[in-house]
């Protein structure tokens, strides 16, 4: 199959802006489609410049964000849309990926079938967190979605508030994220990149620093560690987000909640290359993910292929990763009393930590390997292409 993508981040050091969920999720994909022998382009909007680079065997396509006095939504729009068809019919594309989120897609008419990939819309985030959508980015993301060929969601729980928001009649396909459980493994050799620095105490958060994401519920659960524990050290990964409600930095917010004595056990650093996230992960006895609004997050399944503990929330996409007690531990974020606990019972015993992180490892190489979601991306896709859906 000949097949591309539409995407706003892809986690590559020429592609400007930060990428999360949806670029690293896409890259698995496309990476693990090439090795199956299908052709993949990639299209990157929003860029600082236009450039065509390759990424192994992956074409990439950089587009270069323009701004127009009147109408840029709809401009912009119908620029990538004249960019894409002229690739689309030099190369023969058959079909093109792209995801809710603003309903990029929204205006365009492409000469190839669209299929949209819900990994969580504006409106699905704001429903989510209680908060008011643009009407615009609703009409956008209402639009795509009806003129799609077909829809993906990465879980039951997305596509299913996915319906609801948007009166969605038509059949949504459920299609996990996958992860490279090869390239996302407990691997003896990472202690020679760690010059032999042994696994500590640590507790480790990665993705954004955002408030959805439950990062301002961590710093009562962890002041509460630190009084049982204190030479536990936690660890935060990843960029510093402006808080949508007060408007400071979130991690600014997050440092003032802390104890003295939890602030001086804190550290803080700032994205990495992708490629480096898993040496964190490594490091990390404890990797806590209390979010309040995810699709299919991808840091649960890095953490989980690494054989880590987790505890995670357990709000509506979580049963669909998670085994509560098998797999990691998921409780509300707001739960901080039994939040702490779990915490300091993996942190005190070893062996619990590994029986679960083996679990957690085993359900991930069971259900969300690569090699199986590959399998059933190109089934759907292939039925596209035949007008078989």
């Amino acid at each position: 199959m000949n097949l591309a993508f539409l995407l706003p981040e892809y986690p590559h050091p020429k592609v400007s802006a930060h990428c999360g969920g949806i670029g690293t999720s896409a890259k698995n994909l496309a990476t693990g489609l090439v090795m199956n022998a299908h052709k993949l382009t990639i299209f990157v909007y929003g860029q600082d410049k236009d450039e065509l680079f390759y990424d192994g065997l992956i074409e990439i396509h950089k587009i270069k964000h323009l701004r127009y006095p009147y109408f840029g939504w709809f401009l912009y729009r119908k620029h990538l849309q004249n960019y894409i068809n002229e690739v689309i019919v030099a190369q023969k594309i058959q079909l093109l990926e792209a995801p809710d989120w603003t309903g990029i897609t929204a205006f365009m008419k492409l000469k190839c079938p669209i299929v949209i990939r819900l990994h969580g819309s504006d409106a699905y985030f704001c429903k989510l967190e209680e908060r008011k959508q643009k009407l615009k980015n609703f009409i956008f993301e209402k639009c795509a979605l009806k003129k799609a060929k077909a829809i993906i969601s990465v879980s039951n729980f997305t596509a299913n508030k996915t319906k609801q928001i948007f009166k969605i009649t038509k059949n949504i396909e459920i299609i996990y994220n996958g992860i490279d459980t090869d390239n996302f493994k407990d691997n003896i050799n990472l202690k020679e990149i760690l010059n032999g620095k042994e696994i500590g105490n640590d507790i480790l958060y990665f993705g954004s620093i955002i408030r959805k994401k439950g990062v301002l519920e961590l710093p009562d659960i962890f002041n509460r560690v630190i009084e049982k524990l204190p030479q536990t050290k936690l660890t935060f990964l990843g960029k510093d987000v402006l808080d949508n409600i007060t408007g400071k930095p979130t991690l600014d917010l997050f440092k003032e909640l802390l104890s003295k004595k939890a602030l001086n056990n804190f550290i803080y650093i700032e994205q990495v290359p992708y490629n480096e996230v898993i040496t964190y992960i490594y490091r990390a006895s404890v990797v806590v993910l209390p979010s309040f609004a995810e699709a299919f997050p991808m840091t649960w399944l890095e953490a989980m292929a690494m054989s880590k503990a987790l505890v995670t929330s357990n709000i509506g996409w979580a049963e669909e990763i998670i085994i509560d007690g098998v797999t990691g531990y998921s409780l509300h974020p707001k739960n901080h009393l039994d939040y702490a606990n779990k915490i300091i019972e993996l942190l005190q015993n070893k062996e619990l930590r590994n029986k679960i992180g083996a679990n957690a490892r085993m359900h991930i190489n069971n259900n969300f390997a690569l090699k199986i979601i590959i399998y059933k991306n190109e089934q759907f896709y292939q039925k596209i292409i035949n007008n078989d859906f």
